[in-house]
């Protein structure tokens, strides 16, 4: 069978149905705009249902692989391909590109054309984040998804919407200037743009600080990670609810940490991991205490991302397999958790146009369907078992524990924490007599809006109830990383062998601790 470009079809439909949605959409003809996007969207999701089905979970290298020439002469190379980690975070995107669509269905009534061009661009951008296995075609992913959301933010957001986009982007470009010198140091010592070669180079702990500095600086913000988190809340307040949903669910931080610092420089990220391990502590606990007394829904679950960020930042960097495992599970469903939350704030929000917790009261009254999804996501977000924000949450503090019982005691606090200001606000908005008048005329749920919360909430618990798919997928691949961040530990010299499969080659044969995905080099291993 010939083999079909998944992966460049994942980032490109979408791309191209932003093209088309921005030429032939317009405010005159708000359906024709909409289905157009809502047509991109869907057919955005085909490709990845087929990498989830042809996908193989003991195979530790690069699937569904391309591999084309396009600057040769700079070592740049449109070079692609999925393992067990970046495969759910493609699937995600995807679903989460028809979410953004039907949730804005008829939000969104002025420069539609543009809102709904923006998104599907986003999207393939995205694909492309989590799809390049070249330095610079991630950076060129990873710096065009600034462009739209600074226009989603900066042009559908409310009244101090410029200062929240400019305030995003300047936080972004400085940490992207950040990993972009590191990328060209690392082009220095391999001559290629090739991710997999920049992992088997031999680097000394100077360089290697300097690098983990820089794409420090890069994901951090992303994250976001205290104290560079000051942005998210603007953004949760000011922009569209959309633009707070897609930056919820597609986690670029934790992602690029995990594909960049920790495998490329493993003996920097040992060194720095006390400090990680600290500031990812400060997070979960500052981040909780500050959303306990927000008086705005929006804001508090701003704080409540960084705190559960804290959480992934710290699995990655206690440096066992089921912290690592647990990292990537928690991005994913806190991804899902914070989207459907997000999403039930803009739903209050576009009844009301308030989005303080004071405004409301008593809202289980006259929105029982709705309070049922609130309430089970709010579950999640505690992590509640039986939720996705159990299974991530629990891994994670497993890992922590093994490392250290009292890292793993602290952490733990985000279970009472969260639990204290998810139900709290819960407590105040849902249940209770009708608060006032316009709370008694709010009107439940309709059908797209009950379809789009049900989709969540069936995620939220499959995941919760039947995790195994995703962590059987993960599994091999975390192996895999958590292998080459340990590679250096011992000599700085000492590095994991590539990996990686034939440009042509649809996947490679599963490895295993015996193999050369995993074996160290004879003349590297330390002498005794």
């Amino acid at each position: 069978m010939q083999f079909c470009p998944l992966l460049s079809l994942l980032i490109w439909i979408p791309i191209v149905a932003g093209v088309v949605v921005l030429r032939a959409g317009s405010d005159r003809a708000l359906n024709r705009t909409r289905w157009i996007a809502l047509i991109g969207a869907l057919a955005g999701v085909v490709p990845a249902v087929a990498l989830v089905a042809g996908f193989h979970n003991d195979v530790v290298a690069m699937q569904f692989v391309e591999n084309d020439a396009w600057l040769p002469s700079f070592g740049i190379a449109y070079r692609l391909g999925v393992d067990g980690i970046s495969l759910w975070f493609t699937v995600l995107t995807a679903i989460t590109t028809v979410i953004v669509v039907v949730a804005s269905w008829q939000s969104i009534t002025t420069r539609t054309a543009q809102y709904f061009g923006a998104f599907l661009l986003l999207s393939g951008f995205m694909q492309g984040v989590f799809t390049a296995q070249d330095g610079m075609l991630f950076f060129v992913f990873f710096e065009a998804t600034l462009i739209p959301l600074y226009l989603l933010i900066g042009t559908w957001g409310q009244s101090n919407r410029a200062h929240a986009a400019l305030r995003f982007f300047l936080f972004s470009l400085t940490g992207s200037l950040a990993m972009l010198a590191a990328m060209l140091y690392l082009y220095s010592q391999a001559h290629s743009f090739d991710i997999a070669q920049w992992r088997t180079l031999p680097l000394d702990f100077m360089p290697q600080v300097l690098i983990f500095l820089c794409f420090f600086a890069a994901f951090s913000v992303k994250v976001p990670m205290w104290p560079v988190h000051t942005w998210l809340p603007d953004v949760h307040l000011e922009g569209p609810t959309a633009a707070a949903v897609l930056l919820g669910m597609l986690k670029i931080g934790g992602y690029g940490l995990l594909r960049f610092a920790l495998p490329i420089v493993p003996q920097a990220s040992h060194f720095f991991a006390p400090a990680v391990i600290t500031l990812s502590l400060v997070a979960v606990i500052y981040a909780s205490l500050v959303a306990l007394v927000q008086t705005d829904i929006r804001k508090l679950l701003a704080y409540s991302a960084i705190a559960h960020m804290g959480l992934v930042t710290l699995g990655l960097f206690v440096f066992t397999r089921i912290s690592m495992e647990g990292a990537v599970v928690q991005m994913l469903s806190y991804g899902i958790v914070s989207g459907a939350m997000l999403l039930c704030s803009g739903m209050l929000y576009d009844r009301t146009q308030s989005g303080s917790i004071d405004a409301y009261g008593g809202v289980v009254n006259t929105m029982p369907r709705f309070a049922v999804f609130v309430m089970l996501f709010s579950m999640a977000n505690v992590g509640l078992p039986g939720t996705s924000g159990f299974v991530g949450e629990f891994m994670v503090l497993m890992g922590a524990i093994q490392f250290n019982f009292w890292i793993g005691a602290l952490a733990a606090l985000t279970l009472i924490l969260s639990a204290a200001y998810t139900l709290w606000m819960a407590r105040r908005v849902i249940f209770g007599a009708v608060a006032n008048a316009r709370v008694g005329a709010l009107k439940d749920v309709g059908k797209r809006e009950f379809a789009l919360l049900g989709a969540l909430a069936v995620l939220v618990l499959a995941i919760g109830i039947y995790p195994k798919p995703f962590t059987d997928a993960i599994d091999a691949t975390a192996g895999e990383v958590l292998a080459q961040a340990e590679g250096t530990v011992a000599n700085g010299a000492t590095r994991v062998a590539d990996s990686r499969v034939a440009p042509d080659a649809h996947l490679a044969a599963p490895a295993s601790p015996a193999s050369p995905a995993y074996r160290v080099a004879d003349h590297d291993r330390p002498r005794g």
